[in-house]
């Protein structure tokens, strides 16, 4: 585990998640050297397999901004890297960064970071009531259809809307800048030319448009010092055994791809 609070102020934050994205797929696509960007961001042997504490897209996000990230998929007490303050916690450590605070973004606000959600799929369309909830815990959100799910440049869309405002940050201004990646939720078919139905390889070919947007914006946001949090929220069931979907107790959806780390900034002429 890194040490988180002692990044606290002196990084940025990145949390990615990548909606639906399934472990194996995310692997597979790591194994054939399909995703040289993120791949920067990953530890040598790839994704990490964690268990996310909830199997769609609302559930997953409010535990993950209450301090439960994805759980390693071993057993044992983990030491957690973001925690709320609670009676009775046993999973907050000497590396945790601890907030006394109802959600990590407050608490992060609260410690002088500029709080921006760049949403994707529903619940952060700010079209409803519900769909109001998680974006409403930043001091600023984006949502547009070109950023959902039904935009096959979703991905160039979402990550080109996060360089433009990092653009416009001050590098002393310190950001917590969350993206939920709409690419991997369904329909993943529009990014495979000539795919009738979703499927591993449907999903897979999001996660390389994803990567090549993200390419572009971390030619930029690489000059950043970054603390990053890159993980699915859940996976998808793609018709085993008769499952298709999520919210399902399968283990398709259950386990889901993790990363995390510190990039320390770069020289902005490499």
């Amino acid at each position: 585990m890194i040490d988180a609070k002692g990044a606290l102020g002196r990084c940025d934050v990145l949390f990615l998640t990548f909606d639906s994205l399934r472990l194996d797929v995310a692997q597979e696509a790591f194994r054939r050297g399909e995703i040289p960007n993120f791949a920067r961001l990953l530890p040598p042997e790839g994704w990490e397999a964690r268990h996310t504490p909830g199997s769609f897209t609302y559930a997953a996000h409010q535990a993950f901004f209450a301090g439960f990230l994805p759980t390693p998929a071993t057993p044992g007490r983990h030491e957690r890297l973001f925690a709320l303050s609670f009676p009775g916690s046993l999973t907050s450590g000497p590396r945790t960064c601890l907030f006394e605070a109802p959600d990590i973004v407050s608490g992060f606000a609260a410690a002088g970071y500029r709080t921006l959600c760049i949403g994707g799929v529903g619940f952060f369309n700010q079209q409803t009531p519900v769909a109001r909830v998680l974006p409403g815990l930043f001091q600023e959100s984006f949502w547009s259809p070109a950023l959902g799910v039904a935009d096959p440049q979703s991905a160039r869309n979402q990550f080109a809307l996060a360089a433009e405002i990092l653009a416009r940050s001050s590098p002393d201004q310190r950001v917590f800048l969350f993206m939920n990646l709409s690419a991997t939720h369904e329909p993943t078919r529009i990014h495979l030319p000539g795919a009738a139905e979703d499927s591993p390889e449907t999903q897979r070919a999001a996660l390389r448009d994803l990567d090549a947007a993200f390419g572009v914006f971390w030619a930029s946001a690489r000059r950043r010092p970054w603390l990053h949090v890159l993980c699915a929220d859940h996976g998808e069931c793609f018709g085993e055994e008769g499952w298709s979907g999520h919210r399902v107790g399968r283990p398709e959806v259950w386990m889901v791809p993790y990363a995390e780390g510190i990039h320390e900034a770069e020289d902005s002429e490499i």
